[in-house]
């Protein structure tokens, strides 16, 4: 997993409340059992002016012009500006998938669905919650002055805006240690390798019929 640190991108705001994860990415694309290839479908829906289907040429498709992310402006968009609860419906880690993929690497809004909450961190995406007060100012700057970027520290938790003002935000410190670390469920397992070497070799030994063979 790519580790969070500090991160500057430009800020695509997408200005509605109850993104649910079907809206992010749709049922008929999780199909795949691969954990790529989500990110071109990714709002798809908000995104084409037509229905998508998997295997269908993305480049071929037409363009929603009003879509948010299909404007020239938020070309590029690093970080996604979002209302309150973000990422409902269904469970779906495809959701993170999809985000991550396209190149978002942090959301800020006032809140989110438990369990996309959790998926994003297990995902290197990282979601910053602020107060609606916040986030609504931010929505004004993002629409008011094109190329509107901010910085993510994530050491100092805080979000910086082009002014230099701070907003502060919560992250419990476990979440902040694996995303510092670039350590999703498998690297936090593999700190342990040696451990679990010691554990199978001495289980071995004391059980050798446990050793699997080949039928003859």
């Amino acid at each position: 997993m790519q580790a969070f640190t500090t991160h500057t991108g430009l800020v695509a705001p997408l200005d509605r409340a109850n993104v649910d994860t079907d809206l992010i990415i749709p049922k008929q694309f999780l199909k795949s059992i691969k954990r790529t290839g989500f990110g071109p479908n990714l709002f798809d829906e908000l995104r084409y002016l037509d229905h998508g289907e998997p295997g269908m040429d993305n480049s071929k498709r037409p363009l929603n012009p009003d879509f948010v992310l299909n404007q020239p402006r938020y070309q590029g968009a690093s970080i996604l500006l979002a209302r309150k609860n973000f990422g409902c419906g269904s469970s779906r880690e495809h959701a993170p998938w999809a985000l991550t993929q396209y190149g978002f690497r942090a959301i800020i809004a006032p809140s989110y669905a438990d369990i996309f909450f959790n998926n994003s961190f297990k995902n290197g995406l990282l979601p910053i919650i602020l107060t609606e007060l916040d986030v609504s100012r931010l929505f004004d700057e993002v629409k008011a002055f094109p190329g509107y970027q901010l910085t993510i520290d994530l050491a100092r938790q805080a979000v910086i805006a082009p002014d230099g003002r701070e907003l502060k935000f919560d992250i419990e410190p476990f979440r902040k240690h694996c995303l510092l670390n670039g350590l999703d469920d498998i690297g936090l397992t593999l700190q342990k390798s040696d451990v679990i070497r010691a554990f199978e070799a001495e289980r071995l030994a004391k059980f050798p019929w446990l050793e699997s063979r080949p039928i003859a």
